[in-house]
């Protein structure tokens, strides 16, 4: 699967914020409302907080906008939803607690190598699929 450049875009300014342990996953085959799911966590909810305004601004800034967007305010579950892509950022205990990841332990993870400090371009995400 080639990732659309939003998802590229959205998962290099979560890890530009500290966002831990960022899966994605091919959901194509399993679900029919999304073709890809992004999950992350950040340490607080004030940092789940920032990952989400970054994702969001760097999104608005190259013409892409949520169409639905739910628990930001309250910062320990934000769910992005861009219609062919959804981004879940969480606080790590609630992470742990929903498992969204064994959720959707059909889908087929794609492997992502974070940005370098010094590279221009942004992380690269690989269309190597791996099982869960």
């Amino acid at each position: 699967m080639i990732l659309d450049n939003f998802v590229k875009m959205a998962v290099t300014a979560a890890a530009e914020k500290k966002a831990e342990e960022i899966v994605i996953l091919d959901v194509r085959e399993v679900c029919s409302f999304a073709n890809t799911l992004v999950i992350c966590h950040g340490r607080s909810g004030r940092q789940v907080q920032t990952i989400t305004k970054a994702i969001r601004d760097t999104l608005r800034e190259n013409g892409c906008r949520p169409h639905h967007l739910e628990g930001e305010r309250k910062g320990e579950w934000v769910l992005l939803d861009y219609l062919d892509f959804v981004i879940h950022v969480f606080v790590e205990e609630r992470r742990q607690f929903y498992a969204l990841e064994h959720l959707w332990g059909d889908a087929p993870r794609l492997e992502w190598t974070p940005p370098r400090l010094e590279a221009a371009g942004g992380g690269d995400v690989a269309s190597t699929r791996t099982g869960s």
